[in-house]
């Protein structure tokens, strides 16, 4: 028996759980045999496990909202390559639990107010003093938000603080690759790698813990990418930022995900937007890659991954600590 803290990420088949999750998806679903069930994502700390309730009782089980915290027995068993949760018991969470749901949430291992403060200082050493400004000015309009938002609904940095741990990473991307290649503009690069992701804090429905549920209504009718332009164009305007400067910006921030089937507005049209593509790619790809494969035993295979072409990805076993981080903080380089 696992006790009540759950350790999602270290279930394996056949495990007896009971314990605290926190609901991150719920949906009431008819079965194949025409039944209802209850259709959940449960998640703590360390990781997230797909969970079905197969008695729901339209009318008498209660809803558990998202974001909601609840107690769960049951067992752990296999459902085409991945792992589920077959809950048999569930109920909300009681006072009496003595429960803090905050510790039931993903968070960066960096506090997010740190990661802030870097990409800040990072900014401070621009020699370009419109984009400078443009970016500090952006950062302090919507500091709040961005310290607590995560980078996506699910996948890659699903976590409080996700979306500057996401944002950082790509700068140290950024500032190594303008380091090799002298010809890249290292401000306007970093710049538009500060602000790439902005309109997110727009573009889901997350809580103060930091989670997202679902996109919201902008998220859905006008996406992420051209809402940061739009954000951005409005402080730039205030700022009087040149228009001919504010244009690359909002460019990197429109293509950022290089193909209009990938939901760009257009394409990446110079050397820095293009970079900036990749990069965004990259840090995505490396993240999703090691959360699945530290969850494997080494020498075997993922079941297919379909945000990566449904590849099986493989455990060769050389690196120990596969957890999903990246140094951010300068002092890390020591």
């Amino acid at each position: 028996e696992k006790g009540n803290v759950m350790q999602i990420r270290t279930l394996r088949i056949g495990d007896r759980v009971e314990g605290y999750a926190l609901v991150k998806q719920s949906e009431v679903k008819t079965s194949t045999k025409g039944g209802k069930y209850l259709d959940m994502v449960l998640g703590d700390k360390s990781g997230e496990i797909d969970a079905k309730y197969w008695d729901y009782q339209e009318g008498a089980t209660p809803e558990y909202p998202v974001n909601s915290m609840v107690k769960v027995r049951g067992s752990v068993n296999e459902f085409r390559g991945t792992l589920q949760l077959r809950v048999e018991m569930i109920r909300p969470l009681l006072p009496s639990d003595h429960v803090n749901p905050e510790d039931y949430v993903t968070t960066s291992e960096y506090d997010p107010a740190l990661l802030y403060n870097e990409i800040i200082r990072i900014a401070q050493g621009f020699s370009d003093e419109d984009l400078k400004n443009l970016l500090l000015a952006v950062y302090d309009a919507y500091r709040s938000e961005l310290l607590v938002a995560p980078a996506a609904v699910s996948l890659h940095h699903a976590m409080r603080g996700g979306l500057l741990y996401h944002t950082l990473s790509i700068i140290r991307m950024c500032r190594k690759a303008a380091e090799v290649y002298p010809q890249i503009d290292e401000d306007l690069l970093v710049c538009g790698a500060a602000l790439h992701d902005l309109g997110k804090i727009r573009e889901m429905d997350f809580a103060e813990l930091g989670i997202a549920s679902q996109y919201t209504t902008d998220g859905n009718l006008i996406g992420h990418l051209v809402r940061g332009a739009m954000m951005v164009e409005e402080i730039g305007k205030e700022l009087n930022t040149p228009a001919d400067k504010l244009r690359l910006i909002e460019h990197m921030l429109i293509s950022h995900h290089g193909k209009p089937e990938y939901g760009a507005a257009v394409q990446p049209k110079f050397l820095e937007a293009l970079v900036l593509a990749r990069m965004d790619e990259l840090d995505a790809t490396i993240y999703e890659v090691n959360d699945c494969v530290s969850k494997l035993e080494p020498e075997t295979f993922s079941p297919r991954l379909w945000s990566l072409d449904n590849t099986r990805l493989y455990h060769h076993g050389r690196k120990d600590d596969l957890e999903p981080h990246a140094n951010l903080l300068p002092e890390d380089e020591e």
